[in-house]
């Protein structure tokens, strides 16, 4: 899970939760679309969003 964990970080979606000090997913998934990723059948979050360091800062901030 190292890989998808490193995909989830140059997220657009991937935001940090002041509540749970921790970054989280933003994407809400429901139990069938969860079950699917967490048993790898996606080959990638289809919820990706890709940003550069400056853009995901920015809307961190």
């Amino acid at each position: 899970m190292a890989a998808a964990y490193a995909e989830c970080e140059q997220c657009m979606n991937f935001a940090y939760d002041e509540e749970l000090d921790e970054y989280d997913c933003q994407v809400y998934l429901d139990e069938d679309e969860l079950a699917r990723y967490m048993s790898r059948e996606y080959r990638a979050c289809p919820y990706f969003r890709g940003g550069d360091e400056y853009t995901i800062v920015r809307k961190q901030m």
